[in-house]
């Protein structure tokens, strides 16, 4: 593996009592994509939340690029390089769909230059940046939460069930925006998916988590791979 960018070593992790993630540990190498898989309810999401620092790590730690992140609130992990797309839609509906990516930009003077990267990628929010957001249909409200990331330039993404409930060219479009991010900026991805299909033309490597453990891990290119992981994830 290259260098580590993201270390997530023996981390516990949960809602007060409950216990979720149990002595979690994953390395992602620099520029690697990592898809994480597994039924609903395994502690995916809660992992990306506990790197996030929206939820405490119990015990363990989590570095990025060699600096300890596990106690630091969200802000400050998002100035470590962390861009974050979660499952739910965090957007300003009422704000527009320009407002919505220059949120998180260093500064205004460099929106110009990065939507002009990001727009071959997104075409059809090219005349529409003073629509408001909460007026986008949910497949480009979630093609907006991806551009907004990819608009951070962040060294990592964390991307929390991108695909659910999109259409089959919107999921293609996505790939080919993160295989591009990837490819120009050698950005780390670690991905949360149900659509294995998906998960594993964007990733190197796949993980499979079962009650809030890490049982598995592979080559996502493997040819095997796909049965093994279907296996895990029926119902």
């Amino acid at each position: 593996m290259s260098q580590v960018a993201l270390n997530i070593e023996r981390v516990t992790s949960g809602y007060k009592a409950s216990v979720v993630l149990r002595n979690l540990s994953l390395s992602i190498g620099s520029g690697e994509a990592v898809a994480l898989l597994g039924k609903n309810g395994m502690g995916k999401t809660t992992l990306l939340k506990t790197i996030m620092g929206y939820l405490p790590a119990k015990s363990g730690a989590i570095h990025v690029d060699g600096l300890d992140i596990t106690r630091l609130p969200p802000h400050r992990i998002a100035r470590s390089g962390i861009a974050y797309a979660p499952q739910e839609h965090a957007l300003f509906q009422d704000l527009s769909i320009r407002d919505n990516l220059r949120l998180g930009l260093p500064r205004v003077s460099v929106f110009n230059e990065r939507f002009a990267e990001i727009e071959p990628i997104f075409p059809v929010f090219k005349t529409r940046l003073k629509q408001d957001a909460g007026t986008l249909s949910g497949g480009e409200q979630k093609m907006l939460l991806v551009a907004r990331a990819l608009m951070m330039r962040p060294s990592i993404i964390l991307l929390d069930e991108i695909t659910e409930g999109l259409q089959p060219s919107v999921i293609d479009r996505l790939a080919d925006a993160l295989l591009w991010e990837r490819g120009r900026h050698g950005t780390t991805i670690l991905l949360i998916e149900q659509n294995v299909p998906f998960a594993l033309k964007v990733a190197d490597r796949y993980a499979v988590l079962k009650q809030g453990e890490v049982i598995e891990q592979g080559d996502a290119k493997h040819l095997g791979a796909a049965a093994s992981i279907f296996d895990h994830l029926r119902v």
